[in-house]
């Protein structure tokens, strides 16, 4: 092209390349080349760069000249680097003669917002103004589509005049194209548009085009963009359970960014979940608005659009992306028909066909599937459709060798890219001879022979539910069947909740549907069966809301829908499963519904009261609220105090003290928390049997009570008020065992210490002067169980001294004094017994005395052999019941109620001995009184009487009567003075049993008291030289 003389000016594109160059940067250089050199250049890669060349001349040019020169031109330096051209491009032309200026883009290229809007050049025509100076002149054409909502005042509708003002006003964005109005919806109130530019929109233009729009058409704009952000992905199909990164970037600042992704039918709006990790920290000098998002092991469910948004007032800029996932089934569903192969009447050389069906969620991948049978050759499958599902249908041969591992059927499915994917199920077989459990029905189910073992899943539920049930068959006996058949459309609802916790449509308003969802599936229906596998999943909702709820803000909308789910909940039996499992269930349930309470976000103080569950806030400063009668002080000066009250849950959850719990529990938590705590609760005092109160409060981490940090301030006759310095779930206890005192603890330390130096001191006499009391067989029979009760009884106050403080000790040292002092207890009451039969014996049966080797044969059997067998049977059922055995809080074993727990398996021994020991010391009573003479005088009468007070001061300690009062401790109630009367009696009698042991087994006694004696004397007299032995045999012939 030749230009006309006077001062003709290039724009020229070209690119420059440098080995050195690493960093952004955009700089200024004049280079004089044919004229005057204008370069502005930005690091496109790590050594690429893009320029403007300006060329001016006062003679006559062609642009085929100057490119030409371009090519000629090895390198350059600019700013001391090097550079070298790879490519250059005419983009524009000025020609500027005198004052006239005629400047025209490049095919391809349209004017700069700087042009557009500085000079008013805004189309594709020639711009007759002096423009060529400006930095860029022109740019590549950039198509970008604009989608716009208005919303009329609600007294305006639309016509063709705001039509055509819509147009005018829009014609004033650079490269302006069209605009047609979509959608007319609401009476022509509400209305879409679509328009197109082909240049790069600025911002602020058009939000002041915006501006004017809801300024002249009376309404509302919402405006959003797409052409604008540059948006990265996988640039091919990502693997399953890959990590893929998505990330969106802008030129400009904006407010708010936000990721959404959509389906063929559905779309979600992305946030922070255990799958999405949005990032917002990757913006720099030239992408000011920066956001992405990281997808951690993504699944079927992750493949789609996905669309990124930044938001500046009402515009939206908006860009797309397709990614596809390599596809995997998340749930490979087995089914085998009949559920059991039944080889019990076949040869080992026959086999069973039993039909599987695997079935999964339709999808678009081909996938390559084959089964096996116990990792034997593959053998491909073809499917059917079936709805939302494909189903894939074979015959498998069940061989009825006997085996001892299970026989497994997989299924294996396989994506385009070689990742594999198996379901498998085992067949339960019965073989020839083996235990099984016989076909029968169970409320419509049928459950086929099973061997013992097994468990048998039933894949068919009643109309409107989905899951399974399963029963196991134990030797030759069902087990109950376990129900997990849910609603469908709560189902429907645990699908939501999983989604949300993800980060799939985690928002205020898919919240409020979910929990909408819980209440309307959590009435209690009378009628159905399937309400435990509805009750679990309830609460499994709650669970996973609870933990979204940590992630993502909820706003207190949520509550009234929340609070009415959770109270409905407890409305409902929770029958049809074991005690652990409700145990579980509940544990989860307050957990829940604390961390949901705690993370839901309120702005004022009104609270909500449902049948089983009262909600009250406090804002801040002194708090003072009531939830069901129970009135709580905190001092709050940090953040909003949460209390929330919950009826009939106490009782499901697991009772690690053996307390009868109050049927209210009230959480309090508290946002923003910074210092520490003191909180005062009033609870209503409950017409219980057991009126001991405590506090206590729910430690989430080991699932059981304690009492750390809580205590009874005070009980002012109709409150039991607790004093807490820490907050969580609190209840009160009312506890038979917890009566203990300072004065109590001290008497039986005090007692268990005399107790044991007592019958250290009586073993060591009985063994310096036993050759001399043995010598008649009644009185080695006696002296034999004196000396076992005394040991029993030290070994026992030991171990009961070492357990004084239980929570200083571990678990495994706790359970070795437990069993200890129930053992060494029990041997003690043993032997009481045998001597107390003995005695009874000899007083009846005169003339027919025990010989000694029966009396040790049986009382060794009775001493020994029995307490052992008590308490290792009492042990072994405890584990195959799954209870427990002992109290790690106490020590001891366990009480819970009436001929339930452990600690019947000491109570019933001991009330037995003690009985027959009171039927001993009536018929010795009888015996001294039948011994009298009838017409005696006053003096015989006397003797008698002192007879029958001697036996029983003397036998009440030998033979334990004095634990009767602790049976009395479990009649009389403990309100009354009677009850204290008892108990430091039993505190006092049982403590100290090992002194009157000795007073009465040792010291009382004539002949040990005579022999010990001799022994001090004789040991004086005769100095150190002669053995004790020889003294005690010398003495005992001096007085033969």
């Amino acid at each position: 092209m030749l230009i006309s003389p006077k001062l003709t000016g290039y724009a020229l594109f070209f690119t420059m390349r440098s080995a050195n160059m690493r960093v952004t940067m955009c700089s200024r250089a004049i280079i004089f080349l044919v004229g005057a050199v204008y370069i502005c250049h930005q690091v496109l890669a790590a050594n690429v760069f893009i320029a403007e060349l300006l060329v001016e001349s006062n003679v006559t040019l062609e642009a085929q000249t100057i490119l030409t020169a371009l090519n000629e031109t090895g390198a350059i330096t600019v700013n001391n680097t090097k550079v070298t051209f790879s490519e250059h491009r005419l983009i524009a032309e000025c020609l500027i003669v005198g004052d006239e200026t005629t400047c025209n883009c490049s095919v391809g290229y349209v004017w700069s917002n700087e042009v557009c809007y500085t000079s008013d050049c805004c189309t594709e025509t020639t711009c007759k103004k002096n423009v060529s100076l400006i930095t860029p002149l022109c740019v590549a054409k950039t198509k970008v589509d604009i989608n716009g909502t208005i919303t009329l005042a609600s007294t305006l509708t639309w016509d063709s005049t705001k039509t055509n003002t819509l147009e005018t006003t829009l014609k004033k964005l650079n490269g302006f194209e069209g605009v047609n109005v979509t959608a007319q919806r609401e009476g022509n109130t509400i209305v879409e548009f679509e328009a197109a530019v082909h240049v790069r929109l600025n911002t602020s233009q058009l939000q002041k085009l915006v501006y004017d729009l809801e300024g002249s058409l009376t309404g509302k704009l919402k405006v959003d963009t797409s052409g604008m952000v540059n948006i990265e992905s996988p640039n091919s199909t990502v693997c399953y359970e890959s990590t893929p990164t998505l990330k969106c970037k802008f030129e400009e600042e904006t407010d708010s960014a936000v990721w959404s992704m959509s389906t063929q039918h559905q779309r979600f709006q992305l946030n922070t979940g255990i799958v999405v990790e949005l990032i917002n920290n990757c913006a720099n000098e030239t992408y000011k608005s920066c956001t992405g998002v990281i997808l951690k092991k993504v699944t079927e469910i992750w493949s789609g659009t996905y669309e990124c948004g930044f938001t500046r007032g009402s515009l939206t800029h908006k860009a797309k992306t397709r990614m596809r996932v390599a596809l995997l089934p998340d749930v490979i569903t087995m089914k085998i028909d009949p559920l059991t192969a039944d080889c019990s009447k076949k040869l080992e050389s026959a086999s069973i066909d039993v039909d599987v069906t695997a079935t999964i969620l339709n999808s678009s991948e081909s996938f390559k599937v084959s089964w096996s049978y116990m990792n034997k050759p593959l053998h491909d499958l073809s499917n059917r459709t079936d709805g939302d599902f494909l189903i894939y249908e074979f015959k498998a041969p069940i061989s009825c060798v006997k085996i001892e591992e299970a026989q497994t059927i997989t299924v294996t499915f396989k994506n385009a890219k070689g990742q594999i994917k198996n379901g498998s199920i085992n067949v339960p077989v019965i073989y020839e001879g083996k235990p099984f459990c016989r076909e029968e029905v169970v409320n419509g189910s049928f459950w086929p022979n099973t061997p013992a073992g097994d468990t048998v899943i039933n894949r068919t539920c009643p109309a409107g539910r989905v899951g399974f049930s399963s029963r196991t068959c134990e030797g030759r006996k069902w087990q109950q069947v376990y129900h997990s058949c849910v609603n469908e459309e709560l189902n429907k609802v645990v699908n939501a909740a999983d989604n949300f916790l993800k980060g799939l449509g985690a928002t205020q308003e898919v919240a409020m549907d979910i929990f909408s969802g819980l209440k309307n599936n959590s009435v209690y229906d009378p009628d159905e069966v399937e309400t435990m596998a509805d009750t679990s999943a309830s609460i499994n909702i709650l669970n996973v809301m609870a933990n979204a709820s940590g992630r993502v803000v909820l706003q207190e909308d949520v509550l009234y829908d929340f609070a009415e789910a959770a109270s409905n909940m407890l409305n409902k039996t929770w029958e049809g499963v074991n005690k652990s499992t409700v145990e579980n269930m509940s544990a989860d349930y307050l957990q829940s519904v604390e961390g949901l309470v705690k993370n839901v976000r309120v702005n004022d103080d009104r609270g909500l009261e449902e049948e089983k569950l009262d909600l009250k806030f406090c804002m801040g400063g002194e708090c003072n609220v009531s939830v069901f009668g129970i009135n709580m002080n905190l001092n709050s000066s940090s953040g909003p105090v949460k209390a929330v009250a919950v009826k009939n849950l106490t009782d499901k959850l697991r009772n690690n003290l053996d307390r009868q719990p109050s049927s209210l529990l009230i959480s309090v938590t508290q946002e923003n928390k910074t210092n520490s705590t003191l909180i005062r609760l009033a609870f209503p005092k409950e017409k219980h049997k057991y009126t001991i109160p405590s506090c206590v409060y729910w430690d989430t981490k080991k699932e059981e009570w304690s009492d750390k940090g809580c205590n009874v301030t005070t009980n002012d006759g109709n409150d039991t008020v607790c004093e807490c310095d820490h907050l969580t779930s609190f209840a009160v206890l009312f506890a038979k065992s917890d009566v203990s005192t300072a004065v109590l603890d001290m008497i039986t330390n005090v007692g268990l210490g005399v107790s044991v130096c007592s019958l250290l001191i009586f073993l060591v006499i009985e063994s310096l002067v036993w050759s001399a009391v043995v010598k008649s067989n009644l009185s080695h029979f006696r002296h034999t169980a004196l000396v076992n009760i005394a040991l029993f009884l030290l070994l026992a106050d030991c171990c009961f001294l070492a357990s004084t403080s239980p929570k200083t000790l571990s678990k495994t040292v706790c359970l070795v004094l437990t069993v200890c002092k129930h053992l060494f207890y029990l041997a003690m009451f043993s032997w009481m017994m045998c001597m107390s039969v003995m005695l009874v014996h000899q007083l009846i049966f005169v003339f027919s005395p025990l010989r000694k080797r029966v009396f040790m044969f049986l009382s060794s059997i009775v001493g020994y052999v029995c307490p052992i067998l008590i308490v290792g049977s009492s042990y072994v059922y405890c584990k195959y019941t799954e209870t427990e055995y002992f109290d790690p809080n106490t020590c001891w074993l366990r009480y819970e109620s009436l001929l339930k727990g452990s600690m019947h398996a000491f109570i019933l021994p001991v009330g037995t001995v003690i009985l027959t020991n009171l039927f001993s010391m009536v018929v010795v009573i009888l015996t001294l009184t039948k011994s009298s003479v009838p017409e005696g005088s006053k003096a015989d009468d006397k003797e008698t009487a002192k007879s029958i007070l001697k036996v029983v001061v003397f036998l009440t300690p030998v033979f334990g009567v004095t634990w009767i009062i602790g049976f009395a401790l479990l009649i009389i109630d403990e309100t009354t003075p009677m009850f204290q009367v008892a108990l430091y009696s039993f505190t006092i009698l049982n403590s100290f049993q090992g002194l009157l042991i000795l007073i009465t087994g040792c010291i009382a006694e004539v002949k040990v008291r005579e022999e010990l004696l001799k022994l001090i004397t004789a040991k004086s007299r005769r100095g150190k030289s002669e053995s004790l032995k020889n003294l005690t045999s010398t003495t005992y012939t001096k007085d033969k």
